[in-house]
């Protein structure tokens, strides 16, 4: 345990975050799962419409630092060429 007042409010702060970063992970995962289950059996129209909800989440997550903007852009791509591509085959 930290002996110095600096050091205990940093480490209350680092808890605090801690909990925050697992909320907006955990928020991620079922945002990108929810889009792969719509993928999976082939929603088109309902992977259309919670796209731009989809992208928003990402986006909000990764300007907070707790995923990189580069991973948040690659799945939103990824999604995207996905859809695209199944509506293509259909």
């Amino acid at each position: 345990m930290p002996n110095i007042k600096s050091a205990i409010r940093r480490a209350k702060k680092t808890v605090i975050q801690t909990k925050i970063n697992r909320l907006r992970k955990s928020k991620y995962k079922s945002a990108i799962k929810t889009m792969q289950n719509y993928i999976l059996k082939k929603n088109i129209k309902e992977a259309e419409s919670f796209m731009p909800k989809f992208h928003s989440q990402l986006m909000k997550i990764a300007k907070t630092g707790a995923i990189d903007k580069r991973t948040a852009s690659r799945k939103i791509s990824r999604f995207s060429k996905n859809i695209k591509n199944i509506k293509k085959s259909i």
